[in-house]
């Protein structure tokens, strides 16, 4: 259970001075994933975002400056993944933290050893953060799934599960990319609502989704049970998540097992991981309408309550090929937030848990698409086109009902709030190809 400390101050600044301006990346974010300088055929290693650099952290580590767990975290943060900095766990991780904090404030003695150890975001290309074992995609946004469930189920859009239990699926972890994937449009099968028999070929409602990405770090045993009260302990931190969907191939296989290939052709995951300790001064209290159920005893804890929610502000992007080749910038389709999920990355970890189901670092947790309750805030284009019923228009003129080929779409998040440091997650971004036939 994070706690605000030292390394929150919104006073703090840092000697590399781009961190200071009004960066996703400032000192009180210091958020971690895997590098090497772009076009380059270095090793892959762990690195840490400040300002508009990347500490590498396999020269730090050798650079002197840290010790104890410190330097223990330092070391399996500079891995070509981060899943042993990951199951290394809360205490661990902070100690790093602190140690980071103060070598890179203004003033530091580290300045001298730590500035070589620096590389410039512009030139460095990334890897997914660790290796992916496992990924369940959960469904917490209850205006998302009353609006999908009216589409797919009008006579009965949410099911009376759904105020119960966090509902999820086990997706395909090989499938998953990291910011700047490319992916060739999915073919499946599909039926037409008057056709008498399916047909075979691409996608003709490929759909985005605007999710958060949680990471397990501490991992447990088969047969263990995670305690909510224990939950956080076992998080590493969060991500932005695109989780690509093909609509009319979901339609058509979804009942009764639920998503499988209209899930599985790609989801794109931003390169930064933001601690959980970072997203400290964001949390907000958990809450239900005093008229729906409220969580069993096991998905209940004080402090989930007092502070369950993270408050993240989300928007969404496209750009087309088009915009792309005019040089013009992309255009905002929706916002929304975090903080309208229905249920907290605590309760899915530990629902996730009750049977037993052991849990690796490195695994990741899907939150499911994050709408709010305004239509202004839907999470995926199937929601803001109605199903493909009410085309957008884009400033350049261009429609959309679903995303064409050449499409890429823009997801990015941040945190704010008075008296703490804004602090972001930078962006995601993939780009739909056209279908291998």
């Amino acid at each position: 259970m994070t706690q605000l400390n030292e390394t929150h101050a919104p006073r703090l600044t840092s000697w590399v001075t781009s961190a200071n301006n009004n960066s996703d990346f400032p000192i009180q974010n210091l958020p971690f994933a895997v590098f090497r300088r772009s076009g380059s055929d270095e090793v892959m290693r762990g690195g840490v975002a400040i300002g508009d650099q990347v500490l590498d952290m396999a020269a730090a580590a050798g650079a002197g400056v840290f010790e104890g767990e410190a330097l223990a975290a330092a070391k399996a943060a500079a891995q070509s993944s981060l899943n042993a900095l990951m199951a290394l766990g809360p205490d661990t991780n902070a100690a790093l933290r602190l140690a980071l904090s103060r070598a890179l404030r203004s003033g530091a003695a580290a300045q001298s050893s730590l500035a070589n150890c620096l590389v410039p975001q512009a030139a460095v290309e990334y890897d997914l953060p660790c290796r992916i074992g496992d990924y369940t995609d959960f469904y917490t946004s209850i205006h998302h799934a009353t609006a999908i469930g009216s589409l797919f189920r009008p006579d009965s859009p949410l099911l009376p599960n759904y105020k119960w239990v966090p509902i999820g699926y086990h997706g395909r972890a090989s499938t998953i990319g990291v910011s700047g994937q490319t992916f060739p449009r999915p073919v499946g099968q599909t039926k037409a609502p008057d056709a008498n028999e399916p047909s075979f070929g691409p996608c003709k409602r490929l759909d985005y989704e605007l999710e958060m990405g949680i990471f397990v770090g501490r991992g447990t045993a088969l047969g263990e049970r995670i305690d909510i009260d224990a939950a956080e302990a076992h998080v590493f931190g969060l991500c932005l998540l695109n989780d690509w969907s093909a609509r009319d191939i979901q339609a058509w296989e979804y009942q009764p097992l639920g998503p499988f290939l209209a899930k599985n052709f790609a989801s794109t995951i931003s390169p930064w991981i933001i601690t959980l300790e970072a997203l400290a001064p964001y949390r907000s209290a958990f809450e239900r309408p005093a008229e729906d159920p409220q969580p069993l005893p096991y998905l209940t804890s004080d402090f989930n309550t007092a502070h369950g929610n993270i408050d993240i502000q989300l928007e969404c992007l496209i750009e087309t090929a088009q915009m792309r080749a005019a040089g013009e910038a992309p255009a905002r389709l929706s916002s929304s937030s975090f903080r309208h999920s229905y249920w907290t990355a605590a309760q899915m970890l530990t629902h996730h848990s009750v049977t037993g189901c052991a849990m690796n670092p490195g695994d990741l947790l899907g939150s499911g698409t994050q709408s709010g309750p305004q239509p202004e805030e839907a999470g995926s284009i199937l929601e803001l086109t109605g199903g493909g019923k009410r085309p957008i228009t884009l400033p350049n003129g261009e429609q959309r009902t679903f995303l064409e080929d050449g499409d890429s779409i823009v997801m990015r998040g941040y945190c704010q709030r008075d008296g703490a440091a804004r602090i972001g997650f930078g962006e995601v971004v993939a780009t739909v190809l056209p279908a291998r036939v």
